[in-house]
């Protein structure tokens, strides 16, 4: 059907444009051979004319009145049934071939082709001879004294003319017939690409698998028609990708610790994962088994208000003055933070997050700070009970204002000492991208930590023995990592003992780390605090750790400046004598 209906069409159109086009031809063909044949018949009327003036003028017909012999030129001249006519500047018409009483001929000064002949010397007009009765050409040409008008009965004989030009009609014919069998021939292509592209349509539309390699004739609708099957193509493998990205969301939602739905303005459910469901079962007293159930929970009142409110009232279209609300729920020791956000469309998404976790982590930081200001307490206290001694019983001995003066400085450094470790400690665990990391060759920094300990270990009679080779170059941060083995060193020189010895070594390593291993042989660290001994302001003898000037704080930023260097860290004693740390660093 599709292939009849273009073919029809276009013969259809190829039938009127070959008609409009004959005709065109045709009535200018025949306009162009009348002009011809007028200018023809003019031309030779005029020869006629000019004929008629030099017989008047060499016989002097007018002077001895002999305008009768006129008509002996009508024997000489070829053109049958010519009228000659000669009239007197008056308009008397002085003789008529065709008219025996032309005596009694009216007046023709006011004839067409003799005024034309009076303005512009020749005339012309076609006209109904009221002497004769017939329709005449008539020519018309002033001289001095007299015109002479020369007519013939007008007759162009249109019917040999019709006759002349069959030829051409069937030359027309002809080419128009040769191009519509071309047009048939390239019709029969055209509608094969359709008729591809037809058969491409239903199977596309029906969802049915295409070929690729459809093949078109090689014209411009067979380069759209391959450019069509391609577009589809790659619009069906961007429809995958589509369904495949989708199926990847899903996915990721689920694998998401938030729950998040989105709703329709309606307020029905397009999208949710599980933990959606799950939450808000947490947070409802009741068993939920839809996510749309949230509208009807008591404790989700003001979210409810919030997306009531929004549906309602119209939005902005700008995405960041979009209305948004958050705020805390808690249920059964668990707290979730309820975010919802209502779209241009009014569709909108709810996502419920549990921050358990960074609850419990605040808190722990309210008891940081509780356990800080307990901390700072003593020094303050000494550093306040030191000076009141000294104000109240002023004058003071020389000797007493020294022992005094260095022991309120002593408490000042341990003072800064803390305050320092808590600034450090805060800002490896809430700003660690805040720290510059390079490649750092390890050895280099254990030796800096060495020269500055050099003279305490010496004193001590430590020994001290690092076997980490040159070029350990590790991701790291240069004061973090200085920080590590400088608390290293120093809790062993505070609590291990006269005479112990140090030893850092690499023991492994492998594509991504590097594996170290710290230890001494002092006094070692009791079994059950060892669990605990990088929690903060834990102290194993808290006496003797306030004694040697320690914060609390050291082994607790040992541990979160290696997990912020993508290490873990472990400790244990070792069967003979004293601790081992064992902790992993990034390589570059």
């Amino acid at each position: 059907m599709i292939r009849k209906t273009f073919r029809g069409e276009i013969f259809f159109y190829f039938i009127i444009v070959f008609i409009l086009f004959t005709i065109s031809i045709l009535t200018f063909q025949f306009q162009r051979e009348k002009k011809y044949r007028t200018a023809q018949l003019e031309n030779t009327l005029d020869n006629i004319t000019e004929i008629t003036h030099r017989f008047v003028e060499q016989n002097h017909l007018l002077e001895t009145g002999e305008v009768d012999r006129i008509g002996e030129l009508k024997q000489i001249i070829p053109q049958p049934n010519i009228r000659i006519t000669l009239i007197d500047s008056d308009g008397e018409v002085m003789y008529d071939s065709s008219v025996e009483e032309y005596t009694q001929m009216e007046n023709h000064l006011h004839r067409p082709e003799i005024e034309k002949a009076v303005q512009n010397q020749t005339g012309t007009n076609i006209r109904l001879s009221d002497t004769t009765q017939e329709e005449y050409y008539y020519y018309a040409k002033k001289y001095p004294g007299y015109f002479v008008r020369t007519a013939v009965v007008y007759n162009l004989q249109i019917q040999n003319f019709l006759k002349a030009e069959r030829a051409f009609i069937f030359f027309i014919v002809s080419v128009f017939a040769i191009i519509g069998i071309i047009l048939f021939i390239i019709t029969g292509k055209l509608s094969d690409a359709i008729t591809k592209l037809k058969d491409f349509s239903i199977k596309a539309g029906k969802n049915e698998l295409v070929e690729p390699d459809t093949t078109f004739p090689e014209n411009e609708l067979g380069v759209i028609s391959s450019q069509i099957i391609q577009i589809y193509h790659k619009l069906k493998k961007t429809k995958d990708e589509l369904s495949n990205e989708r199926e990847k969301l899903f996915n990721h939602l689920n694998a998401l610790n938030e729950g998040i739905a989105f709703f329709s303005p309606e307020k029905e459910i397009t999208l949710s994962n599980k933990h959606f469901i799950q939450y808000i079962n947490i947070l409802s007293k009741k068993e939920i088994h839809s996510a749309s159930d949230i509208f009807k929970m008591k404790e989700l009142k003001k979210l409810n208000k919030f997306i009531d409110q929004n549906l309602k009232s119209s939005l902005p279209e700008n995405f960041e003055e979009l209305p948004q609300t958050n705020f805390v729920v808690s249920q059964s020791e668990k707290y979730y933070k309820i975010q919802s956000i209502v779209f241009p469309d009014k569709s909108f998404e709810v996502v419920i997050t549990d921050i358990t976790r960074l609850e419990k982590r605040r808190l722990m930081k309210q008891q940081l700070t509780s356990n800080i200001a307990h901390e700072l307490k003593t020094p303050l206290a000494s550093i306040k009970g030191y000076l009141e001694t000294m104000i109240e019983n002023w004058p003071v001995p020389e000797e007493k204002q020294k022992y005094f003066l260095e022991k309120t400085f002593l408490q000042a450094e341990r003072l800064t000492d803390l305050i320092n470790d808590v600034s450090l400690l805060n800002n490896i665990e809430d700003a660690g991208e805040l720290f510059r990391f390079k490649p750092l060759d390890i050895k280099s920094v254990i030796d800096e930590v060495y020269e500055n300990f050099a003279n305490r270990m010496h004193e001590k009679n430590i020994s001290f023995s690092s076997d980490v080779p040159q070029n350990t170059v590790i991701d790291g941060n240069d004061s973090l990592l200085f920080s590590i083995f400088q608390n290293f060193v120093e809790n062993s020189i505070n609590y291990g003992g006269d005479g112990i010895s140090i030893n850092v070594k690499v023991y492994h390593e492998d594509e991504k780390y590097y594996y170290f291993s710290y230890s001494d042989t002092g006094t070692g660290i009791p079994e059950e605090h060892l669990p605990r001994i990088f929690e903060r302001f834990y102290r194993v003898d808290h006496g003797r750790s306030r004694e040697k000037g320690g914060t609390g704080l050291g082994l607790a930023i040992v541990k979160n400046a290696i997990q912020l260097h993508k290490g873990n860290i472990s400790v244990k004693n070792n069967p003979k004598k004293g601790v081992e740390f064992l902790f992993s660093l990034a390589k570059k």
